[in-house]
């Protein structure tokens, strides 16, 4: 068989928020097959055994047959490129670790051009992952070498480089557990949960609320020491010193053994425990020097290291450590003893998924010196059955948060207060937390802001505790069970006939209800009666700026069919949404919309991110728009100037909740049911050479919004004399 053509990549685009595919973001990729659209799978001589083998996982994959080995029938059967080049993708990210269950191919109206989508948490990652599924896939299919591993390596550091750190990452998978939405802020740690004015702040374990001064006390432990154990919180006796013979004498004077730290570190870097000696004390002294700016010397407690996590007043977690040793054999060096007796343990490693950190005993000093006091070097081979000790801490993997003594958790959460942190790790050492410290001389250690979370996520040993969700509990207190904490009212508009004008209205009435409302439309983006910024602001990234915008309290969006194909949504559900009209379908011949038939399909994306307490908005005079209302997950409200709409007629037939608007008279009624409530008649003014239908999608929108009628009419009079401002920049 001759060698095929490359596929080519026609168009790449990062749909960010829901799109006409899914509710979440998906990279959409254009291809064109050229003449691979003549040669499915099955036409292709030992090409499924080639993919197959590459890749055997792929019979995993159900596809839409629905059950294990559902790709492979289709692969036998005959499937195209394109669709083969989904299941690639979709099978490199699960290989690197991200995995993902969704994917689509559909055909164009171009002859062999397909559009192809897949789920994409993160734009770098999908496009790398798409990268290296396309040269796999021409690789099977002209029966050229290709290096999975490498490949797989590949997207892996991408996703390394690009996804959030594990405790981060837990807070926000708490957050989506409890759906509270979640903005990256940057390409770190920073997340926003929430939107707009109900908004909070994370950075891996601290949060907005996290002040600068305890961060500041938490860095100083002296001043930790000092301040907690004027409140009656054990500590250990120490001071802090300047010079190796500084050390020795308040060693001496607080009697041995001590510890000596750097004042200011972190992680135990620079710990060195159960210090007896001289040369021992000065020895650590150099280590501890190199880590911190001052160094501390302290009365040694006996006991094993613990590490207790605070959130909110509260112990959410406790993990306790253990000192690593090896054993020698009189062939091995200390080096290799390390590598074969405690660096070969699963748990331990060099990434975030890993709860024990891999030991480089080579750069460590604390290790080095640990060494040296037992006479030894990495290079030295320890006789047979001797056993060395390695590290004394640093090893705080083992769950330990059912046996922590009541009395233990009450100074734990004082010290955290004391420090002033709303999240605290707080180090301890014990013989037993199952005791008071007292009554065995235990004391706190330290008060660290900011702490890793991994080993309370992915102990050693012990279960795993749920500390993200202890945390978004925290940042938002549950409300009656009320489901939708940090959310502001949000109001998405789409369709083509006086959209602008309703969504402008809508705005001007929220704001009558004492809100800050932002808006964002073909005019520009809003907040009250100011504009922020000129030009069209239904883009994805123009809009989504209310969303960051701690000011705004509520937000109204414009929406065409153009901002759902090329973007997606600005935001992931809303309070309100509002679908006019299904026309625009001239427009859209670049992005494959070719008949007004294909138009409710793209719209309906507007009604699908309805909130479960929220309400759709739609045009009942237009029989595809008020079938819409049937993907809606809250209420349906629908509006037409004549009663009589065949589709509202029977939707008030429905009961109470078959809300409606019409006009009667020239009147607009609020009808819920059979019940009518007639509103004053709007002025010729008022109307401002609107279509009836467009002020009934403003005082439905309104209604759906709880605007009272006297205010709805009252703001609709006022709109044109109040808002004449708001063309003007801020």
């Amino acid at each position: 068989m001759s060698k095929k053509n490359d596929i080519q990549l026609l168009r790449i685009n990062y749909l960010r928020g829901p799109n006409l595919w899914t509710y979440r973001p998906v990279l959409e990729v254009w291809l064109d097959l050229g003449e691979l659209e003549d040669w499915p799978s099955h036409r292709l001589p030992g090409f499924n055994d080639r993919l197959t083998t590459l890749l055997p996982a792929l019979i995993e994959h159900h596809c839409g047959v629905g059950e294990r080995g559902g790709f492979l029938q289709r692969l036998q059967e005959g499937t195209w490129a394109g669709h083969v080049l989904e299941h690639v993708v979709i099978e490199l990210l699960n290989l690197a670790g991200m995995p993902t269950g969704f994917g689509q191919t559909r055909s164009t109206s171009q002859r062999g051009v397909y559009r192809m989508v897949f789920r994409a948490r993160d734009e770098q990652v999908a496009r790398s992952a798409l990268r290296q599924g396309h040269r796999l896939l021409m690789a099977a299919i002209n029966d050229e070498p290709f290096d999975v591993a490498a490949a797989v390596a590949e997207v892996r550091e991408q996703v390394d480089d690009s996804y959030l750190g594990p405790s981060t990452a837990a807070i926000v998978a708490a957050a989506t557990d409890r759906r509270i939405p979640h903005i990256r802020l940057n390409d770190g740690n920073l997340v926003q949960l929430g939107y707009g004015a109900r908004q909070r702040r994370i950075w891996t374990a601290e949060t907005d609320r996290t002040s600068a001064i305890a961060q500041g006390i938490a860095r100083d432990k002296d001043l930790t020491k000092r301040l907690i154990a004027g409140c009656g919180v054990p500590v250990p006796d120490g001071r802090a010193v300047k010079t190796p013979a500084e050390a020795w004498e308040a060693a001496q004077d607080i009697g041995l053994p001590v510890v000596l730290k750097p004042s200011d570190g972190n992680h135990g870097r620079g710990v060195m425990l159960d210090l007896r000696t001289q040369a021992d004390v000065e020895a650590a002294f150099e280590v501890a020097a190199r880590h911190g700016s001052e160094v501390l010397v302290e009365r040694c407690i006996a006991g094993d290291e613990h590490r207790l996590l605070v959130i909110g007043g509260k112990v959410a977690a406790a993990a306790r450590g253990e000192t690593a040793w090896v054993t020698g054999d009189g062939r091995s060096t200390v080096s290799q003893l390390v590598d074969a007796q405690i660096n070969t343990d699963p748990r331990r490693g060099t990434t975030e998924d890993h709860p024990l950190n891999r030991l480089g005993i080579e750069d460590d000093g604390a290790i080095l010196a640990e060494l040296a006091r037992q006479g030894l070097a990495p290079a030295t081979v320890p006789e047979a059955g001797r056993k060395v000790l390695i590290q004394r801490n640093g090893n705080v993997a083992i769950d330990c948060t059912d046996q922590v003594h009541p009395e233990v958790e009450h100074v734990v959460a004082l010290a955290a207060r004391i420090v002033g942190l709303d999240i605290a790790g707080v180090d301890l050492v014990a013989q037993d937390i199952g005791r008071p410290l007292h009554e065995q001389g235990g004391a706190i250690v330290e008060v660290n802001a900011g702490p890793g979370l991994l080993a309370h996520l992915k102990p050693a040993i012990g279960k795993p505790r749920p500390v993200g969700r202890a945390i978004i509990d925290t940042l938002f207190p549950e409300d009656n069970g009320h489901a939708h904490a940090g959310r502001i009212p949000i109001v998405g508009i789409a369709g083509t006939r006086d959209s602008t004008r309703i969504a402008r209205m809508v705005a001007w009435l929220a704001q009558l209800r004492g809100q800050r409302v932002g808006l964002a439309c073909a005019d520009g983006l809003y907040l009250d009666r100011r504009r922020l910024a000129s030009g069209d602001a239904r883009r994805w990234d123009v809009s989504h700026r209310l969303l960051v915008n701690r000011n705004v309290q509520a937000a109204v969006f414009e929406n065409d069919a153009c901002t759902v194909l090329r973007d997606g949504l600005a935001y992931d559900r809303c309070t309100v949404g509002v679908v006019t009209d299904c026309d625009g379908s001239e427009t859209l011949a670049e992005l494959d919309i070719q008949s007004p038939d294909q138009m409710p399909k793209v719209l309906r994306t507007q009604v699908d991110v309805v909130l479960g307490d929220g309400v759709a908005v739609l045009n009942a005079a237009d029989e595809r728009v008020a079938a819409l209302g049937a993907f809606c997950d809250g209420e349906v409200m629908l509006y037409a100037a004549d009663p009589q709409t065949p589709a509202l007629l029977a939707h008030r037939g429905g009961g109470a909740r078959g809300r409606a608007v019409f006009l009667h008279d020239r009147r607009p009624v609020l009808a819920s049911g059979s019940a009518e409530t007639r509103l004053a008649p709007l002025s010729p003014a008022a109307r401002g050479g609107m279509a009836d239908e467009s002020l009934l999608a403003v005082i439905a929108t309104a209604w759906a919004l709880d605007v009272p009628p006297d205010l709805i009419i009252a703001g609709i009079e006022t709109f044109d004399a109040h808002n004449a401002a708001s063309a003007q920049p801020a």
